[in-house]
């Protein structure tokens, strides 16, 4: 092996210190370590939210925000894995919505609190302008909001840091929802996608499609005629 594989860093995990690989990300520096994830820990390599991670570089007092499984660990981090964040959510039936331009602020009021710190923004593991959508909520801008958050991963880190205690994520995923049901226009093509497969035109090109192995599908993926934007 090279000097470089034989190379490990040290890390501190709930203040004790363990030596591990280097170029490992956090999860699996964790892991190595003995850490046994009974929670906060989902898709592993994707970005499902579940492993919101709070740490500190040595010399550094501010504290840095990350997905375990995508943050690389550090010689020298101090880590805290955290459990997920059961913050309050409004309950509302989406067909009994009335899309205005209050909603968003009628069912989470604490928005009006935002102070524009842009905590939430800096807290993001997604680099979302998180304060950006919130304000576009209290303008009513139902559209921007879902478009600034639509990469949300419900991590939870934005509230965590709040000052005003805003439910950032469930705010966005309403928002999400009114214009996916309400405001988004239909595309002229679908109704006629939708007919087509049930009048099963599609079932042959399906059939196909199971049939192959996988690298004939590779091979079809890459083939596929795409749409212009």
């Amino acid at each position: 092996m090279s000097e470089q594989e034989n190379a490990t860093i040290r890390i501190h995990i709930m203040g004790k210190t363990y030596r591990v690989p280097a170029g490992l990300t956090i999860m699996d520096a964790m892991e190595y370590s003995g850490y046994r994830f009974i929670r906060g820990a989902g898709c592993r390599s994707g970005f499902c939210g579940a492993c919101s991670t709070i740490y500190r570089r040595e010399e550094d007092y501010r504290l840095q925000f990350a997905l375990a499984c995508q943050e690389m660990a550090e010689d020298g981090m101090y880590l805290v894995q955290l459990p997920f964040t059961p913050a309050p959510r409004s309950q509302y039936d989406l067909e009994k919505i009335d899309p205005t331009e209050n909603v968003l602020l009628q069912y989470y009021p604490e928005i009006a609190r935002c102070v524009s710190c842009n905590t939430c923004t800096k807290a993001c593991p997604q680099d979302i302008e998180v304060m950006d959508y919130v304000q576009a909520a209290l303008r009513g801008d139902i559209a921007r909001t879902a478009a600034l958050s639509f990469d949300c991963i419900q991590c939870g880190l934005c509230t965590m840091r709040c000052p005003a205690d805003i439910k950032h994520y469930h705010m966005a995923q309403m928002a999400r929802r009114i214009y996916g049901r309400y405001l988004s226009p239909v595309p002229e093509h679908l109704e006629e996608q939708l007919r087509e497969i049930e009048e099963g035109v599609c079932d042959s090109e399906l059939d196909k499609l199971v049939a192959m192995n996988e690298e004939e599908l590779v091979l079809a993926y890459a083939a596929r005629i795409r749409e212009e934007e």
